[in-house]
């Protein structure tokens, strides 16, 4: 399966022209290719796509003009340049001007702000048929889900940014599962409710760790391996310490091409996990979604069509 950052690129060919024929790449093109780096913080991507939608003008502002354009401080430029691997700001201008010198002029700002947000729908389809390609093998999904759905209780752990893909699966997960505990708090905090889930019986934590990845999400895992619990890992890495300390892992990519990422294929690998827990346990899965929706009715949770 290509990485991530391969499925990016491939995502930025077809973009720009490039797939199936020999065009010009626009400076638009040029630049998602040179910024398109997924540890950029929400701040550099700020920066980056001012680059992308001012190319023309800010090849040729000052580190000074370029942080007051933007809203941000002069080391912030540097540190953005750096991050897309240039001495300093001065090299990356050089870049900036031999792109913009050396092709025609780009499309105007509305049309590039419109092709900036395709370019992110690009890269998310690329994302989800590297996952649909991953799911040709079903078994490593099936076996995680059986074993999820075994532990009770069972530990879903998501903090910061990954959050909202740890309460997602946990409010879906409780619906089919006698007890789903949520850690969404690091430190001490996590800590106790591992260590409490592991004498309560449980076997399994399911762990979120989306960019920017949390050193405190790092720290959690190894606290609930040291407890006796098992981790299976969603993320966007293949390698690194937090795929060592997991017993599976499931990478899929992220759209990293906006200023904050997006989750297209994370969110359907939660929903594969959660069907694979449906159909470990059928039984107790219908009795409890029965029993639901018996409540739902009751007590008018949800409109009526």
């Amino acid at each position: 399966m290509p990485s991530p950052q391969q499925a990016r690129a491939q995502a930025s060919a077809i973009t720009s022209g490039k797939a199936g024929q020999d065009t010009e790449v626009s400076p638009t093109a040029q630049l998602r290719t040179l910024f398109d780096r997924p540890r950029l913080s929400p701040g550099q991507r700020r920066i980056a796509q001012y680059l992308i939608e001012h190319i023309a003008e800010a090849a040729f502002l000052s580190i000074t003009d370029l942080a007051d354009r933007v809203g941000v401080s002069q080391p912030s430029v540097t540190r953005f340049a750096s991050a897309v691997g240039f001495s300093g700001y001065p090299a990356l201008r050089e870049k900036l001007q031999s792109i913009t010198l050396g092709t025609r002029t780009g499309a105007p700002a509305e049309e590039i702000r419109g092709n900036e947000l395709q370019a992110a729908v690009d890269a998310e389809i690329e994302n989800l048929e590297n996952l649909r390609r991953d799911f040709a093998d079903a078994d490593r999904v099936i076996e995680a889900g059986r074993r999820l759905s075994a532990s009770t209780p069972l530990t879903v752990l998501g903090l910061r940014i990954s959050v909202s893909l740890a309460e997602y699966f946990a409010y879906a997960a409780r619906r089919i599962h006698p007890d789903v505990r949520l850690v969404t708090r690091g430190g001490s905090v996590a800590y106790d409710a591992l260590l409490q889930s592991r004498e309560a019986g449980g076997t399994w934590v399911l762990a979120f760790s989306m960019p920017r990845h949390a050193q405190e999400t790092l720290t959690a895992v190894r606290v609930a391996r040291s407890a006796g619990l098992k981790v299976a890992l969603i993320t966007d890495l293949a390698l690194g310490p937090l795929v060592d300390e997991a017993d599976v892992t499931f990478a899929t990519g992220t759209g990293s091409r906006l200023v904050f990422d997006s989750y297209a294929a994370p969110g359907v690998m939660c929903a594969a996990l959660l069907q694979a827990m449906t159909d470990a346990d059928p039984e107790r899965t219908q009795a409890r979604l029965d029993e639901y929706e018996h409540v739902a009715d009751e007590h008018q949770f949800f409109l009526r069509d």
